[in-house]
């Protein structure tokens, strides 16, 4: 559904995105994870049709979304930082969506009334909080039955109540309508609970672009505990990273998670686990392979 090929941006010299390819297929939920300054926020702006490349194309269903309306009235952005029009109440900013998105469903803004009870639709929705007016975006976004949803720290500053509301309802939209949502987000324990793929950004580039199920298959944590020192490791067993605490050691391995722990056990250990990585301890792992001497471990 959504391509992104070659894509570069410059600012005054600057390249914000430097070649950067991405694919997102239909019904999917994406996160787009990366450090400060890696340039995932200047890529959903060319996602949404703010800005203007430099080079490369940016399409949606084979179309491109600069200058585009027809492209525009099928997707929903909630930004970081969210713009209302001064003295706007939910309901006239409600009036304002339905001449933009013909698609608009009312009745589903009714019924979505009872998910945020605190969000008085007739006040001004300046004179709210961050967190309640980031509650409005949500309502209003939804309410457009968007095919593509695009989110920029979707849930930062609300509660933990509201976030899993939150989360509920926009997983309930991807299961009935099959719609694509691509999240961009620092709480990377979040994205693992909802998200099916994953993009990871640095330096203007997605450097890795896989299923979450194939990042945590292709490298994975053990601990093992033996008698004494670590024996030697079988040939060819690749351990990326290794600590131990006393007699129990903790291993970064590449490659089938069920092999490795079979290699292990023929060396026998008096405890052995096999633990998934969580996309938290991945990212901090390719980062590093980047920056920090530990190289390509998922490749």
């Amino acid at each position: 559904m959504v391509e992104v090929k070659n894509l570069v941006k410059e600012f005054d010299g600057f390249r914000a995105l430097d070649g950067a390819n991405m694919f997102v297929k239909k019904g999917a939920i994406y996160g787009l994870v990366g450090p400060n300054g890696a340039g995932k926020s200047t890529l959903l702006r060319h996602l949404t049709g703010i800005y203007r490349q430099n080079e490369g194309t940016v399409t949606i269903d084979g179309e491109p979304i600069y200058e585009n309306p027809g492209i525009k009235a099928k997707f929903a952005f909630i930004p970081d930082d969210i713009f209302y029009f001064m003295q706007a109440d939910t309901i006239e900013m409600k009036r304002f969506y339905q001449g933009i998105y013909p698609k608009f469903d009312e009745q589903m803004f009714e019924r979505l009334k009872e998910y945020f009870p605190t969000i008085d639709p007739k006040k001004n929705i300046r004179s709210l909080s961050k967190g309640m007016q980031k509650q409005v975006a949500f309502w209003l976004a939804v309410c457009t039955r968007p095919e593509l949803l695009i989110l920029d720290e979707p849930v930062d500053g609300l509660d933990p109540v509201m976030r899993r509301q939150i989360w509920s309802i926009i997983m309930a939209d991807v299961s009935e309508h099959e719609t694509t949502v691509i999240v961009s987000s620092h709480n990377l324990r979040e994205l693992e609970d909802v998200c099916d793929h994953v993009g990871i950004m640095h330096k203007g580039k997605i450097m890795i672009e896989r299923s979450l199920s194939d990042l945590q298959g292709s490298v994975c944590k053990i601990q093992a505990a033996f008698q004494a020192e670590m024996p030697k490791l079988p040939e060819g067993f690749e351990v990326l990273h290794m600590s131990n605490t006393g007699r129990v050691y903790t291993l970064i391995v590449k490659g089938d998670p069920a092999e490795a722990k079979r290699q292990l056990e023929k060396m026998h250990p008096m405890l052995i686990d096999l633990l998934p990585l969580t996309l938290e301890e991945i990212f901090i792992y390719e980062l590093g392979g980047v920056d920090y001497e530990v190289k390509d471990i998922l490749f």
